[in-house]
């Protein structure tokens, strides 16, 4: 019964180093990649070795797949929390709001402006690069001044220059 505990705590930190270790891969964050898929593999190996010594259990074998399951779901909130990267969000309105603007502004985002043609009438398109882990906020913060915007939020996997590298660089200083 013990190996059996065992088995399912190996991939309860095995998954999650799976998971970390992709998207560390994804953000061209290697050296943290490498690390971490070092130590998945010395998990894997042991969590494996368990499974596999002696007399084969049908009870090991479920629980390293329930195991695995439950370690894919960990490891998505880790990701969740850490929230690493950046996101692009597109918010539109029927209104220019500047009182939105400013507020957004006050609070650190880098906010540009572009009117376009809607059916109806013009529209506002808000741009807005902030860090990942802001995302819920920025969208707590429209949904307050602009309750029926329509949002659009992307992962953006490189750019260079802007507001918000400038400001990190001058915060490093």
């Amino acid at each position: 019964m013990q190996s059996i505990v065992l088995i399912l705590i190996l991939q309860l930190v095995y998954v999650p180093f799976l998971t970390l270790r992709t998207i560390f891969l994804v953000k061209n964050i290697t050296f943290l990649a490498a690390i971490f898929g070092m130590l998945e593999m010395l998990v894997y190996v042991f969590g494996l070795s368990l499974v596999f010594s002696g007399k084969q259990s049908m009870l090991a074998m479920v629980v390293y797949a329930i195991g695995f399951g439950l370690g894919i779901f960990l490891g998505a909130k880790i990701e969740r929390k850490l929230a690493i990267g950046y996101v692009y969000t597109t918010i539109n309105t029927q209104n220019k709001n500047e009182e939105l603007v400013r507020f957004l502004r006050n609070e650190g985002f880098a906010v540009t402006i572009y009117v376009g043609e809607g059916r109806d009438s013009n529209r506002y398109k808000y741009e807005i690069l902030t860090k990942r882990n802001r995302e819920a906020e920025l969208f707590q913060i429209v949904e307050q001044f602009e309750p029926n915007a329509f949002i659009i939020s992307y992962e953006p996997k490189s750019f260079k220059g802007g507001f918000l590298l400038a400001r990190m660089k001058a915060k490093q200083k």
